[in-house]
C-alpha cells in the first residue's frame, strides 16, 4: 500500500522532473514528501475499517491531487521559463501522471483512459491558473482560484456522472 501510495502522490512530479530535466527529482531534494506519503498511508491503512464510504474519500483525495499537482506542476514549468504550451502541458502531467501509474500498478484502466472528466479537469485547472497568474500578475488569486474551480468541476463530474464524448464504432466501413 505504501508503494502504491508514493507512486500516486509522487509519480506525476517525478515524471515531470525527467522529462524537463530537472534534477535531481523533487522528492529526492525533500524526501520528507516521501515520509509524508508513506505516513499517510499507513495511518489510511489503519483506520480504513472505521472509513465507511472509503471510496468517497478516495475520490476527494484524489480529485484534490489532481487539481493541486497541476499548479504544482505548472509553477515549476514557469519556474523555468517554459513556453506557455509547455506549462500547460507540464501541468497536466503533473496532476494526472501519478494517477495513471497507480492504476496500472493495480491493474486497472487508467481514469485517464475512461471517458471520465479527469484529464480535461486538469487541463481547465492548468488554463485558470495560467490565465488569472497572467492577468493578475500573481498567483495569490490564480491557486486558490485554479484549485477551487478544478475541485469544484471533477466533484461536479463525479456527482452527476459527467462524460466526455467516446467513438463508438457501428457497421463496417463500406
Amino acid at each position: 500500500m505504501c508503494v502504491i501510495a508514493c507512486v500516486t502522490a509522487l509519480g506525476g512530479g517525478s515524471m515531470r522532473d525527467v522529462l524537463l530535466g530537472h534534477y535531481p527529482l523533487t522528492w529526492v531534494v525533500h524526501p520528507e514528501y516521501l515520509a509524508m506519503t508513506a505516513g499517510a498511508a499507513l495511518l489510511t491503512a489503519l483506520c480504513a475499517h472505521r472509513l465507511r464510504h472509503l471510496r468517497k474519500v478516495f475520490l476527494l483525495l484524489d480529485a484534490l491531487g489532481l487539481v493541486a499537482f497541476t499548479v504544482i506542476g505548472c509553477k515549476v514549468a514557469q519556474q523555468m521559463e517554459l513556453s506557455l504550451p509547455v506549462i500547460m502541458i507540464t501541468g497536466v502531467i503533473t496532476g494526472c501522471a501519478g494517477g495513471v501509474l497507480r492504476d496500472v500498478l493495480c491493474n486497472d484502466i487508467p481514469l485517464l483512459f475512461r471517458s471520465e472528466l479527469y484529464a480535461s479537469v486538469s487541463v481547465v485547472t492548468a488554463s485558470v491558473y495560467l490565465a488569472l497568474d497572467d492577468f493578475t500578475g500573481t498567483s495569490n488569486l490564480a491557486v486558490p482560484a485554479a484549485l477551487a474551480g478544478g475541485l469544484a468541476l471533477r466533484l461536479l463530474a463525479l456527482r452527476f456522472n459527467w462524460q466526455m464524448p467516446k467513438f463508438v464504432y457501428r457497421g463496417d466501413w463500406h
